[in-house]
C-alpha cells in the first residue's frame, strides 16, 4: 500500500496541475488536430465551429458517396466553398448549408477551387487554406451561430464572390434543396432561406450576412436562367457578387445562420458578431475551446498520446448542438415556433444509439447542468412531437437505429443524482415510447414511419420477442430494447412507480429469448419459437438481417443490465471468458454479399468501428480476468487511435468514437449507462486532474506507465486498496485521488 506521505505528495503534485494554477502554462489547443478522423471513413471535417455549437464552417471537397457523410475527404484536392452547417463522424450525410465561394476571373456556372494539403492549417475554431488556383487566402472562424470569413485576394486581380443556396450534400437518402429565397437589402447586405429534404425530412435554414466592403449584384441564378438583382426564389439559387474596392485586398464576410427566421439569423449575427475584427472573434472562440478542454489536464511522454487525446476531447463536444436563436425560439418537432422555456434550451443532433454509450457518461461527469439541459430538450420533444426521439435532425424524427435510447441518457442521469427536470414526466416519455402507436406512424412520411415508430415494439408487447419471419432487424432490436426497459425500470424506481418497476423488469429479461445454449450466442427465432436456419455467426446483411450493421459475434454482448445471469446463462464466468477469447481470436471473415461496412476495427470478430462491441472487452473484469480486458483495450487504444487523417477506425459517429478514447485513456469505462459504476481498465495517461463543477477535482495516477506495461498491479482510490477492478461515479463526484500500479505480467 501507497505510503501516507507518499499519498500526499501526489495529491500536492496533482493539485498542481489544475487548471486553476496557471504558472504551469497548460494549453490544450496545440495538441488538437482537426484532421484526425478526415481519412478512411471517420467522416469528421476540419472546419471552424465551438462547442456544441450550431455554426460548424468547413470546405465542402466531396458531395456523393458515403465518405461525402461531413463534406469532406483528406483525399481530395478541389473545394466547392465553404458550407456552414456539418455533422461529425455520422453514417448519413445532410446539412451542407449556404456555400460560400471566393474566386477570381470570369464567372463560370459553378466555380469550384483547388488547393494543396500543405497550404491547410486547422485547430479548434480556425481553419485556413490557399484556393490554388485563384490565389485566394480563405480563412474561417466561428462564433455559437455565425460563421465569419476572410479572404485575401490576389493584387490586380477582380474579387468575387459565390453564395450557393442549392449545394447539397448528398451522401444519402437523396438529399435535395427544395426551396430557397434570396433577398438583395443593399450593397453590404443579403438575407436569405433555404429547405432542403434528405436525412431530415423537412430541414429550414435561414441566413443573414454582411460584408466589410460594397458588393455589386453581377448575376442572381436559378439553375440556368438569370434572374434580377435585388429578390429571387427558387430551389437552386446562386448569387455572384463582385467587389471592385477592398482594404489591403481583404473581404471579411460575417453570416449569422438560424432555424425559426431570417430576423432570428440577423439578431444572431448582431449578438455574437457585431464587430469587424477577425482575429479577435478567432480569439474569442478559442477560449471557448482552451476552457472546455482544460476540463481535463493530461500528462504522459507519448506525444501520440496527448494529440490523440485532446483531438478526441475536442470530438466529444461537437454535439449535440444547439439549435435556438438568442433569444430563445426556436423550430420544434411540431415544426412551429416555440419560445424556449425558462432554464431549457433547444438541442439537435442526439446520436443516441451511438452516444449513450460514452459521450453521455464523460459529460455527465465534466458538466452534469448540460446533461439536464440536454434531457429537458428531449422531453420538450416529447411534447411537441409525441414521442421521445431516437436521432432528432434539424427538428426532424429521422427513426435512425435502433429501439429509444433515450431512456438509457435519463436512467444513467437519475442514477448520478442528476435530476434537473421534469423526472415524472420523464417517466410517461420514456413509457410510451416504448409501446407501439400505429396512430404515430400513420402520421409520418415513409420510409421513416417504420423507422420512426417500428412494429418491432408491437412484437415484443405481444410476444416478448421479435421473430426474424415478420420483420428484419429483430435480434438487435430485442437486445436493445431489453437494456431500454430496463433503463425504464430504473426511472420507475426513482418515481416509485412499483408495477411499472415489475413491468419493465421483467421486459428487461427479454434478451433471453434470442440466447442459443448450443452455440453460446444470440441468434434469430422465428414466430413458432424454433431457430432460423441455416445459422452462421459471422453471417451479416446490412440493410436486412436479424443484426444492425453487425453479426451475431458482435451483437450477443449487448447484455450490459444483466451480466451475472447471462454469464450464468453461457455456463459460469469460465464459460464466459473462453466464449470472450473466442470472439477475439476466431478468424475475422465475414459472410454475406451485404455484409455491413460498418464492421470495421477488427480483433476476431470484435469491430470497434462500431458501437455494440465498444463494451465487450470490460466484461473480462466482470469474469474475473481482468489481465485479458487490459491486453485487448491496450491493443484497441493502441492500434486503432491514431493521430492521422486516418486514425479513427470507423464513423466517428458525434463523439462516440472519440469519448470512448478519453474514458479508456483515463483507465475507466462505464459498461451500463444507468448503473453508476465504472471498470477500470488500462489506462494510457501518466496523470490526470479532471475539474469538476463547483470547483472539486477528480486525480488519477498512473504509476510506472509505459507502453510494454500492460497490466494492472495495483489500484487505490483515496489510499485504499481496490480489490476488484471498479468503482462508484459518486468517487469523482465527491473529489479525490484515484492510483494505478502498472506493471508487465500479471
Amino acid at each position: 500500500m501507497l505510503k501516507p506521505f507518499a499519498f500526499l505528495s501526489i495529491c500536492c503534485i496533482l493539485l498542481s496541475c489544475h487548471p486553476e494554477f496557471r504558472e504551469n502554462g497548460f494549453d490544450p489547443i496545440p495538441f488538437v488536430d482537426p484532421f484526425i478522423g478526415t481519412g478512411f471513413h471517420g467522416h469528421t471535417f476540419p472546419g471552424a465551429t465551438t462547442p456544441f455549437g450550431m455554426v460548424q464552417l468547413s470546405p465542402d471537397t466531396r458531395l456523393p458517396g458515403w465518405d461525402a457523410s461531413s463534406g469532406y475527404h483528406n483525399s481530395d484536392s478541389t473545394i466547392y466553398g465553404f458550407s456552414h452547417t456539418h455533422l461529425s463522424g455520422t453514417g448519413i450525410g445532410d446539412m451542407g448549408d449556404v456555400l460560400v465561394l471566393p474566386f477570381t476571373g470570369e464567372n463560370a456556372d459553378l466555380p469550384i477551387g483547388s488547393f494543396d494539403k500543405s497550404s491547410e492549417q486547422a485547430s479548434p475554431a480556425s481553419y485556413q487554406v490557399v484556393l490554388k488556383n485563384f490565389d485566394i487566402q480563405a480563412e474561417l472562424t466561428a462564433t455559437t451561430r455565425v460563421g465569419i470569413h476572410r479572404y485575401t485576394f490576389p493584387e490586380g486581380e477582380s474579387a468575387k464572390l459565390m453564395i450557393d443556396l442549392g449545394h447539397i450534400l448528398q451522401a444519402n437518402w437523396g438529399h435535395r434543396s427544395t426551396a430557397g429565397k434570396l433577398d438583395i437589402l443593399d450593397t453590404h447586405r443579403i438575407q436569405g432561406e433555404r429547405f432542403s429534404s434528405g436525412w431530415a425530412h423537412d430541414h429550414r435554414i435561414y441566413f443573414y450576412a454582411e460584408f466589410s466592403a460594397p458588393f455589386i449584384v453581377e448575376s442572381l441564378q436559378q439553375k440556368d436562367s438569370v434572374l434580377g438583382t435585388k429578390q429571387a426564389r427558387g430551389d437552386s439559387l446562386r448569387v455572384f457578387l463582385t467587389f471592385p474596392k477592398l482594404d489591403q485586398h481583404q473581404l471579411i464576410l460575417k453570416v449569422g445562420i438560424s432555424p425559426v427566421s431570417m430576423e432570428g439569423a440577423r439578431k444572431n449575427m448582431l449578438a455574437e458578431a457585431s464587430g469587424w475584427d477577425f482575429d479577435l472573434i478567432r480569439t474569442e472562440s478559442k477560449n471557448l475551446w482552451r476552457e472546455k478542454l482544460s476540463q481535463i489536464q493530461i500528462t504522459t511522454q507519448d506525444a501520440s498520446v496527448k494529440r490523440n487525446f485532446y483531438t478526441a476531447l475536442y470530438h466529444s463536444m461537437m454535439a449535440p448542438m444547439i439549435s435556438q436563436d438568442v433569444d430563445g425560439k426556436y423550430r420544434g418537432m411540431d415544426k412551429q415556433i416555440h419560445q424556449s422555456p425558462d432554464g431549457s434550451s433547444n438541442y439537435t443532433v442526439f446520436s443516441l444509439w451511438d452516444t449513450f454509450r460514452a459521450l453521455h457518461p464523460l459529460m455527465s461527469i465534466l458538466d452534469p447542468d448540460l446533461t439536464s439541459v440536454w434531457i429537458r430538450s428531449l422531453l420538450q420533444k416529447y411534447k411537441e412531437g409525441g414521442m421521445l426521439p431516437k436521432w432528432p435532425l434539424a427538428s426532424n424524427y429521422t427513426g435512425t437505429m435502433v429501439g429509444y435510447p433515450s431512456t438509457a441518457l435519463i436512467a444513467d442521469a437519475l442514477s448520478k443524482g442528476i435530476d434537473d427536470f421534469d423526472t415524472e414526466l420523464a417517466l410517461e416519455a420514456a413509457v410510451f415510447s416504448s409501446q407501439y402507436h400505429p396512430e404515430i406512424a400513420a402520421s409520418l412520411p415513409e420510409p421513416r414511419a417504420s423507422r420512426v415508430m417500428p412494429k418491432h415494439l408491437d412484437y415484443i408487447n405481444r410476444m416478448e420477442f421479435v421473430p426474424v419471419d415478420s420483420i428484419d432487424a429483430s435480434v438487435s432490436y430485442g437486445l436493445e430494447c431489453a437494456y431500454y426497459d430496463w433503463c425504464i425500470a430504473q426511472i420507475a424506481k426513482h418515481e416509485q412507480e412499483e408495477s411499472l418497476v415489475q413491468q419493465y423488469s421483467k421486459r428487461a429479461t427479454f434478451y433471453q429469448h434470442y440466447f442459443d445454449p448450443e452455440f453460446g450466442l444470440m441468434r434469430g427465432k422465428l414466430a413458432n419459437g424454433s431457430w432460423r436456419e441455416p445459422f452462421s455467426p459471422r453471417f451479416s446483411d446490412h440493410e436486412l438481417g436479424d443484426f444492425v450493421e453487425g453479426n451475431s459475434w458482435q451483437w450477443s454482448w449487448f447484455v450490459p443490465h444483466d451480466i451475472p445471469t447471462f454469464m450464468s446463462m453461457m455456463g459460469g464466468k469460465e464459460a464466459f471468458a473462453i466464449q470472450l477469447d473466442s470472439l477475439f481470436s476466431t478468424s475475422s471473415e465475414l459472410e454475406g454479399e451485404r455484409a455491413s461496412s460498418d464492421i470495421t476495427g477488427l480483433i476476431g470478430q470484435y469491430a470497434h468501428g462500431n458501437e455494440p462491441s465498444h463494451h465487450i472487452a470490460h466484461l473480462y473484469n466482470h469474469a474475473g480476468h481482468p489481465h485479458k480486458a487490459q491486453e485487448r483495450l491496450d491493443q484497441i487504444l493502441q492500434e486503432f487511435y491514431l493521430p492521422e487523417p486516418a486514425g479513427i477506425i470507423g464513423n466517428e459517429d458525434c463523439g462516440q468514437m472519440s469519448a470512448w478514447y478519453v474514458m479508456n485513456a483515463l483507465g475507466f469505462y462505464q459498461v451500463c449507462p444507468g448503473e453508476p459504476t465504472y471498470s477500470i481498465g488500462r489506462p494510457m495517461i501518466d496523470q490526470a486532474s479532471i475539474r469538476l463543477p463547483g470547483g472539486g477535482m477528480f486525480q488519477i495516477q498512473v504509476i510506472n506507465n509505459h507502453l510494454d506495461h500492460v497490466y494492472v498491479d495495483q489500484m487505490l482510490l483515496n489510499g485504499e486498496v481496490l480489490e476488484e477492478p471498479f468503482f462508484p461515479h459518486s468517487a469523482i463526484q465527491d473529489g479525490g485521488v484515484l492510483e494505478i500500479y502498472m506493471s508487465d505480467s500479471f
